[in-house]
């Protein structure tokens, strides 16, 4: 097979030609109120507000509420005019009033809230960049928030006292030497979860930054090919074309390669692969596995679909599992019972007999042991028939909840389980089942059957439908493509959008921040930790999974993203 390859700039332009706009939405339009940021930030010597554009904000009432013309803000936001407001989007609003407040800052000192403005402190953010950032001394925000060290944490609310009141009590700050920002080696290995500002510093985030990505994506297209696996690998092209789009709208420019690999062979070159940003595919374990035995160590290999592909990370460091495996899925189960379970509950883990792969079961009861929590484990053959339900019976409580975790990819067994355990809720147990997501898919069981059993699923996928942004690319994707989008499609989207923008945010350095940018997207969360073999850190892999619940009303609703 030939390489084909489309700057993506060409692609995307074909496809907006036949775009159409649907306009309906906007035709009952409400403006909410807006309110003025008290976050500020100093460029080039002036003092602007970082405002966050919240769902139908309009320019005109942002310009009213902070007393500036459009005119302020587009000069502000260079490119605003062209791609316009985006929800959650932080636009720079100049403060027109600033010389006038420095004036009359002294005369309003006995008023506490003009005596110092309210900061919250972001991941890259130590103190020596959040005082320069308002022109104080990091000593005068120490001291007016009690600070005994320079430590901070990522969401932590600073008091930041006035610049003039500072230059006041101490007229030697301006003598200080200049600021020296950290490096990027410093966060590498930090969790999310421990996150302190001793890292990047975001007044050299710039340095770093790309207006255009070089992307290689991998895929068994087949031309001609009318297979459903075909079918869907276009389904993901058509999602990243538009994610390409969006990062497009952004300023952010996507040179995208294309290469049709269904023959099993790559048809990049060493060369190509070295000069990639990133490279996204191919899609099956075999041939992930055959490009990185030969791709350079440099060359960061992303696998899009295959939850099979994983163990692979545990070989490579230039591998990066984007579909968290159902290892992490049995994971956040045991940590979803350590969550919800009472004192006087029951916890049992139930699987099937002589099974070889243990993955789940050893999971499962590794997370419980490691929580603390007391469970029984239950294990039978279907062929067992009558007794199943009188020795599950003799397990379960009727005085307070039965937790029932089934570790087990066979349909036949948990169709077979979930019957069972919906005769003991006809008994009036109390009953809360949890799953790996392999059980939304499938066929024979009787879907009310999942909701009466309060059903508890943890899934690398999930989409809801009733969130904005998802209803914004259903709308896109009719118009381009003229089909409903699959989740393929959705995948493709999400997959380019994710490591497009962290390679524009970080250029070169950006797989050393791949741990600290956590994000949920469409259809997937992205969640990355290294994955430790003895000593040494290899590869990358997702640990972000989606709750779902299955209501005794027949929702299915999105418990919880990250």
């Amino acid at each position: 097979m030939m390489k084909n390859r489309f700057p993506a700039v060409l692609a995307i332009g074909l496809l907006i030609i036949v775009c159409q706009t649907d306009y309906s939405r906007a035709q009952d339009y409400t403006a909410p109120q807006v309110t003025v940021s008290k976050e500020k930030t100093k460029m080039g010597g002036k003092l602007y507000y970082s405002h966050i554009v919240l769902e139908k904000q309009t320019l005109y009432s942002i310009s009213k509420a902070y007393g500036v013309s459009l005119d302020d803000i587009y000069s502000a936001n260079p490119g605003l005019k062209e791609t316009g407001l985006k929800k959650n989007a932080v636009i720079l609003i100049p403060d027109l009033t600033a010389k006038e407040q420095e004036k009359g800052r002294k005369k309003k000192a006995g008023k506490e809230e003009d005596k110092y403005t309210v900061h919250t402190v972001r991941w890259y953010e130590d103190l020596d960049v959040i005082a320069e950032k308002y022109d104080v001394t990091v000593e005068s925000i120490m001291e007016l928030n009690n600070l005994k060290g320079r430590k901070l944490k990522n969401r932590q609310k600073l008091r930041i006292p006035s610049a003039t009141e500072v230059s006041a009590a101490e007229p030697e700050a301006a003598a200080q030497g200049p600021i020296v920002p950290a490096t990027s080696g410093d966060v590498q290995n930090v969790s999310p979860e421990n996150r302190t500002t001793t890292g990047i510093s975001s007044s050299i985030l710039p340095l770093f930054r790309k207006n255009s990505v070089d992307i290689s994506l991998l895929l068994p297209l087949a031309a001609g090919d009318s297979t459903s696996g075909s079918r869907s690998n276009m389904d993901f092209y058509s999602g990243a074309l538009l994610a390409a789009r969006q990062l497009g709208k952004e300023g952010v420019g996507i040179d995208l390669s294309v290469y049709d690999v269904a023959d099993e062979q790559m048809h990049i070159t060493e060369e190509r692969l070295k000069s990639s940003d990133v490279v996204i595919g191919p899609v099956s374990a075999g041939d992930l596995g055959r490009l990185l035995a030969s791709a350079p160590n440099s060359t960061y290999i992303v696998s899009p679909l295959d939850h099979r592909a994983e163990p692979l990370a545990l070989s490579y460091k230039n591998f990066i599992q984007a579909p968290s495996s159902s290892t992490a899925q049995y994971a956040d189960l045991a940590n979803w019972i350590r969550e919800e379970k009472s004192p006087h509950d029951t916890v049992i883990i139930i699987h099937e007999k002589g099974i070889k792969d243990r993955t789940g079961i050893n999971t499962l009861t590794h997370g419980l042991k490691e929580n603390g929590i007391g469970f029984q484990t239950f294990s039978y053959n279907i062929l067992e028939g009558r007794d199943i339900p009188d020795s599950l019976r003799s397990r379960m409580t009727l005085t307070a909840r039965n937790h029932l975790m089934i570790a087990s990819e066979s349909e036949a067994f948990v169709n077979d389980v979930i019957r069972n355990i919906n005769l003991m809720v006809h008994e009036k147990y109390d009953v809360a089942v949890y799953a790996s997501s392999k059980i939304r898919g499938f066929d024979t069981i009787e879907g009310a059957n999942l909701h009466n059993v309060n059903l508890h699923v943890s899934a690398s996928y999930y989409i809801d439908y009733d969130q904005k942004e998802v209803q914004d690319f259903i709308m896109d994707y009719r118009a381009l493509f003229n089909t409903e989008p699959t989740p393929f499609a959705f995948q493709g989207y999400d997959i380019i959008l994710y490591f497009a923008g962290i390679c524009s945010k970080y250029g070169n350095a950006w797989p050393a921040m791949l741990p600290l940018e956590e994000e949920e997207l469409l259809q997937s969360g992205f969640r990355f930790s290294r994955v430790v073999v003895g000593q040494s850190e290899v590869g990358f892999a997702n640990t972000a999974i989606r709750r779902i619940t299955y209501g005794p009303d027949y929702s299915v609703s999105l418990s919880k993203g990250l």
